[in-house]
C-alpha cells in the first residue's frame, strides 16, 4: 500500500514537474519571440552578414548534376549538389571565383578567377567530379570573360583584352594544349559572345560602344568572315541573342521600338528589320530583362522586370503555347533548361536570402534545392518594403523603395538612410539584403531611389541624366530627401546618405551640391574627380564611361561635376571606403578626397582594404566594412537622435 502511495506521489509530483517545466519553456520561447519580433534581441551586424547565399551555376542536360555559387566558405565558390542534397565544394580559390561555366556534355568546366579585386580574370580548366583545376591562361595584367563552349567540347571562345589592353577581341582556345588564337579582331571596342550556332558554325557577337548602345555582328567560324547584322541611327541596346536552328532566325531583346523598353523581338540574318513580338505574352508595361531558350529549342523563358521585382514566364517556342509560371513572388534569375523542361532558377527576396529552386512547367513540381542559413536569426523578424513614388524637380515621378523598421508607428521622424545605386545606369531592384534587415531592426529607416539614369524604365528614362544632365540625377536624391521629410518619415540632423561606386559619387555630389541637407555620408568606391577616374580607370572601361559622364576632351565640364573640386563646402561627416585594387574607380578618387576635406578642416574616416578592389568580396573584410558603417551611423544619425529626444 506504502508503495502503490508513494509510486502515486512520483507520478503526481512527475507531471506537476513536467507541467511546470513546459510552461516555463513556452513562457522562454514566448518571450524570446517577443524580444525578437519587437526587435530588441539583435545579433551583431556580423552575424547578419553570415546568413547565406544560393545561386545557379550550371545545370547538366540530363538534369542530374547541379552547380552553384556560394559564399558559405568566406568568399564566393563553386559547388556541386549531390544524389544526397549535399554541397560538395569544388573550388577552393582564396579570393573566388570570378565565373563558371560547364561543358555541353558536363565533363569539363571553365572556371574564372582574379586576385585581390583586380578582376583581372583568368581561365582554369576543371573536372565538375572531383574540382582539379589546371590554370589555362598566365596573363599577370589581362581579364577574360564571355566564355563559351563549341558545340563539340574541345573548345572554348572567350573575350580578351591581351592585345592592347584597351580591346575586347575574341579567341578560341583548344582546351586539351591550351593553345589559343584570336577570331575576331577587326572591330575594336567591347566585344562579347552572344550564341553559337546549333551547327557550331555561326558566332553571334555584340559589340558595346557606350552603355546604352551596341551593334550585333555574324561571324562564319570556318572562314572567319564576319557581317554587321544591325542599322540604326540612335543609341539601340540588343541583347539575350539565339540564332535558331537553320541559321536564319534570331530571338533578341531591343529597346529600339517607339517607348524605348526592353522587349521580345525577331530579326532575319540580312535585313536589320528588328520585329517586336507583341502578342499579349509579356505585359507591355514591363521590360524583359532576360530571355533563355532551351537548347533543344523547345521552352523558351522570360525574365520580366515590373518596377524592380522580376518574374518568370515560359512558353513552348513552336506553338507558343504559354506554360505555368513558378508559384514565386519576388526576384527570379537564371534559366537553365534540362531535357525534360525543367527550369533551374534562383529565387529570392527583401525577407528571403537567394537559394536554388527547380520549376517543370509541365508537372508542375516546384523543389527547393539549396537552404541558405540564417544564422540563428528568425526571418519572421525580417521587413518587407514599400514601392512608392514622388515628384523630382521637374515634375519626374521617381520611384523608390521605403523600408521602415518593423515597430514603425506612423508618424513618427526616425533615423533615415538614403540609398544611392551603382550604374548609374543600374537599377536597386528589392533582393535580399542583409545590412537592411538589420538597421531597420535597429531603428532605422532606408530609402532606395530608382533617379533618372536607372535602368528597367525605358530608353528616354536611362537617358536622362546623361553627360550634361548629371547633375539633374543629384537633384532626383535632393527631392527623395525632401519626400521624407515631407511625409513625416524624418527631418533634418537625423537623415545620412550613402552609396557605392557611381552611388559613392552621389554621396560627395550630395554633401557638396546641398551641404546642409544630410547629417552622414557613406561613400564606397565612389568618383570624387571625373577627370582622374576617367583617365585612370582601367583602358578597357574609359569609352564607355566617357560616353555617359562627358569626354576626357571636355575637362572644363568633368570640373564641374567633380565634387573634390567644392570640397570646401563640406560639413557632413564623411566616411570613405575603397580597395587598393580597384579597377573600375581607381583608390586615387578615395585619396583625393579624403585629403581634401582633411585641408578643409572637415570630419572624414576611411577603410582602405590593401587586398580588394571595387568593393569588399571575402566576408571578413565585409564584415569589417559594415561594422564600421554601423558605428559611424550610429555615432552621428542614431545617437544625434536619443540627445535629441532626452532633450
Amino acid at each position: 500500500m506504502f508503495r502503490t502511495t508513494l509510486a502515486f506521489f512520483c507520478l503526481i509530483l512527475l507531471a506537476v514537474t513536467m507541467v511546470s517545466c513546459t510552461s516555463q519553456q513556452d513562457e522562454t520561447v514566448a518571450e524570446v519571440e517577443s524580444l525578437l519580433s519587437k526587435g530588441k534581441y539583435i545579433p551583431d551586424i556580423g552575424t547578419f552578414l553570415q546568413i547565406g547565399r544560393n545561386t545557379p551555376a550550371g545545370y547538366s542536360w540530363d538534369g542530374k548534376d547541379v552547380y552553384f555559387t556560394s559564399g558559405m566558405s568566406g568568399a564566393s565558390q563553386v559547388y556541386r549538389l549531390t544524389e544526397e542534397r549535399w554541397p560538395y565544394q569544388l573550388t577552393t580559390f582564396e579570393d573566388g571565383i570570378d565565373f563558371f561555366r560547364l561543358s555541353h556534355n558536363g565533363q569539363m568546366a571553365i572556371v574564372g578567377a582574379s586576385v585581390g579585386g583586380s578582376e583581372q580574370s583568368q581561365l582554369y580548366l576543371m573536372n565538375p567530379e572531383t574540382g582539379r583545376v589546371i590554370q589555362l591562361t598566365h596573363f599577370d595584367d589581362v581579364q577574360m570573360g564571355s566564355v563559351v563552349w563549341a558545340k563539340d567540347d574541345k573548345s572554348v571562345f572567350y573575350r580578351s583584352n591581351e592585345a592592347n589592353g584597351r580591346d575586347f577581341f575574341l579567341y578560341r582556345m583548344d582546351v586539351f594544349t591550351g593553345d589559343s588564337k584570336m577570331i575576331f579582331g577587326e572591330v575594336p571596342g567591347y566585344n562579347t559572345i552572344g550564341e553559337i550556332s546549333q551547327d557550331g558554325n555561326l558566332m553571334i557577337i555584340l559589340n558595346l560602344t557606350s552603355n546604352v548602345n551596341d551593334d550585333l555582328y555574324l561571324l562564319d567560324l570556318s572562314t572567319g568572315k564576319h557581317e554587321k547584322l544591325t542599322e540604326d541611327e540612335g543609341e539601340f541596346l540588343y541583347d539575350n541573342v539565339t540564332i535558331m536552328p537553320g541559321n536564319k532566325t534570331l530571338y533578341l531583346t531591343c529597346n529600339g521600338n517607339d517607348d524605348g523598353m526592353q522587349r521580345m523581338a525577331t530579326m532575319t540574318v540580312g535585313s536589320p528589320e528588328v520585329n517586336y513580338i507583341d502578342d499579349g505574352w509579356i505585359d507591355a508595361r514591363w521590360e524583359t530583362d532576360a530571355l533563355i531558350i532551351s537548347r533543344d529549342y523547345k521552352y523558351m523563358a522570360a525574365l520580366v522586370n515590373e518596377d524592380g521585382y522580376v518574374r518568370l514566364k515560359i512558353r513552348e517556342v513552336a506553338s507558343k503555347k504559354e506554360l505555368p509560371s513558378p508559384p514565386l513572388d519576388g526576384i527570379i534569375s537564371g534559366g537553365y533548361f534540362d531535357r525534360n523542361g525543367s527550369c533551374l532558377i534562383s529565387y529570392s527576396g527583401p525577407t528571403r536570402a537567394p537559394d536554388v529552386w527547380r520549376w517543370n512547367p509541365n508537372t508542375r513540381d516546384l523543389e527547393q534545392l539549396t537552404h541558405s542559413i540564417y544564422a540563428g536569426i528568425d526571418r519572421n523578424v525580417f521587413t518587407e518594403p514599400k514601392l512608392v513614388h514622388f515628384k523630382s524637380f521637374d515634375d519626374l515621378e521617381i520611384p523608390a523603395f521605403l523600408y521602415l523598421p518593423p515597430d514603425y508607428k506612423e508618424g513618427e521622424q526616425i533615423p533615415f538612410i538614403v540609398h544611392a545605386h551603382g550604374g548609374p545606369e543600374g537599377q536597386f531592384q528589392p533582393h535580399f539584403y542583409r545590412n537592411f534587415q538589420y538597421l531597420m531592426l535597429n531603428g532605422y529607416g532606408i530609402l532606395a531611389v530608382n533617379p533618372r539614369g536607372s535602368s528597367g524604365y525605358g530608353r528616354e528614362y536611362q537617358n536622362l541624366d546623361n553627360y550634361k544632365n548629371r547633375k539633374n540625377s543629384l537633384k532626383d536624391y535632393k527631392a527623395a530627401a525632401d519626400w521624407l521629410i515631407a511625409s513625416g518619415y524624418s527631418k533634418k540632423g537625423i537623415m545620412g546618405i550613402r552609396g557605392g561606386s557611381y552611388g559613392g559619387y552621389v554621396v560627395l555630389g550630395m554633401i557638396t551640391e546641398y551641404p546642409d541637407l544630410f547629417s552622414a555620408a557613406i561613400d564606397v568606391v565612389g568618383i570624387a574627380n571625373f577627370k582622374t577616374f576617367l583617365e585612370n580607370t582601367r583602358a578597357y572601361r574609359r569609352a564607355l564611361r566617357e560616353s555617359e559622364y562627358g569626354p576626357l576632351s571636355d575637362p572644363e565640364f568633368l570640373k564641374s561635376i567633380s565634387p573634390v573640386h567644392k570640397a570646401h563646402l563640406i560639413k557632413t561627416p564623411l566616411l570613405v571606403i575603397h580597395g587598393e585594387n580597384d579597377p573600375r574607380v581607381p583608390i586615387g578618387e578615395a585619396r583625393q578626397i579624403i585629403k581634401a576635406v582633411q585641408k578643409n578642416g572637415g570630419v572624414v574616416d576611411s577603410l582602405i582594404f590593401s587586398n580588394e578592389g571595387h568593393g569588399s568580396g571575402k566576408r571578413v573584410n565585409t564584415i569589417t566594412e559594415y561594422r564600421k558603417q554601423v558605428e559611424f551611423l550610429d555615432r552621428n544619425l542614431k545617437v544625434l537622435q536619443l540627445k535629441k529626444d532626452t532633450n
